[in-house]
């Protein structure tokens, strides 16, 4: 089963299933004498992990990171980083009744069409708490992004027709761990809160939009033509369970402007050239510009419902599927660490590479 790899020289492998023994991930790449902080490392997987609060999934992991390589007192050895993440609360026996079973919009159907056979518990390889050992690699990658002065936020923006309508130069981003919903705007937040609670009360789940914003990034950090920054961005993020869209600076609004408004203009400034708009979102060319990088990632509604859903089986014989076991009402809480992780994986990933860009 190919694909569980990521990135070119900061490179991360993760494995295992929801409801197998463990998850982890081996991050090839990393330099050697980096100070790897491990209370920094588990605060990371808490904001991912479940149970955190009344408005995610109720599994309950403590989701304690167990480094196994790669780190000799306290830094980096160059060598493998290797983070194992047992699994505690797996209760495989919810899932009995869709082992032949195909449910709406998961990845049960096509994972059996390409696979021949699937294991169900969880979604198995395909569900969402692969997504832990991720957080924990982008950790190790915001710690090497930390010395160069370079910051990687996100927050939920959208939760269904509840939208944060400010840009991020007008928010506190430290307000976002404040809430349970992560968004940065206390009174949204508030709303957002109350619409998932009824969403959830519902038996129902729902959609939204996190945005993020990597500031410090400096010029040249991005490969042409295939492996430009954005497109790299673009594939980690859209690779994150349940999203289904991504735009990059002024994205598809972009498409409604003329080059003469849209054209980011070079200037300097306290000795530096930077632009005086920023709609290229700081890439341009596929490369770095200097500029704050931002951009927002849509997330779909959790496929799993409360309400019965007319589906098939294995066999193509009409079934009826019923949600059961715990499941996120909105994956938008818990998906804002998982978006900063991959963000800054991308980036330590241009780092590194740009290293071999000059003699």
């Amino acid at each position: 089963m190919p694909g569980n790899t990521f990135g070119n020289t900061f490179k991360i492998s993760t494995f295992g299933e929801s409801h197998g023994p463990a998850i982890g991930v081996v991050i090839d790449g990393c330099p050697a004498g980096l100070a790897i902080d491990e209370q920094f490392l588990q605060s990371e997987l808490d904001r991912r992990r479940p149970g955190q609060s009344a408005i995610v999934t109720q599994r309950k992991e403590e989701d304690q990171a167990h480094i196994l390589s790669g780190v000799f007192e306290g830094r980096s050895t160059g060598m493998p980083i290797a983070i194992v993440i047992y699994n505690a609360d797996a209760r495989s026996k919810d899932y009995s009744h869709i082992a032949e079973s195909f449910r709406p919009s998961h990845a049960d159907y096509t994972y059996h069409a390409k696979y021949g056979f699937r294991d169900y518990r969880g979604g198995g390889r395909s569900s969402a708490r692969e997504t832990a050992a991720r957080v924990a690699a982008g950790a190790v990658a915001k710690m090497l992004l930390a010395t160069l002065g370079v910051q990687v936020n996100a927050w939920v923006s959208q939760v269904g027709d509840i939208v944060l309508e400010k840009p991020y130069s007008e928010l506190d981003l430290r307000l976002t761990e404040s809430n349970p919903v992560r968004c940065p705007d206390p009174d949204t937040a508030a709303r957002m809160e109350a619409l998932i609670r009824e969403v959830r009360k519902d038996g129902d789940t729902i959609g939204g939009v996190v945005n993020a914003v990597a500031t410090g990034v400096p010029a040249g950090w991005g490969e042409p033509v295939f492996d430009r920054l954005h497109a790299d961005l673009g594939k980690a993020i859209l690779s994150i369970n349940a999203c289904k869209g991504f735009e990059y600076g002024s994205g598809f609004a972009g498409a409604a402007m003329r080059g003469s408004v849209h054209n980011d203009a070079f200037v300097q400034q306290d000795g530096r050239i930077v632009t005086a708009t920023n709609h290229s979102g700081g890439i341009q060319g596929g490369i770095s510009n200097g500029m704050d990088i931002y951009f927002r990632a849509a997330f779909k509604p959790v496929a799993t419902i409360v309400p019965a859903q007319k589906s098939v089986d294995v066999h193509g014989e009409p079934v009826t599927v019923e949600g059961k076991g715990r499941h996120d009402p909105c994956v938008l809480p818990r998906a804002v660490p998982i978006v900063e992780a991959m963000t800054a994986i991308v980036l330590a990933d241009h780092y590194l590479r740009s290293w071999s860009s000059r003699v």
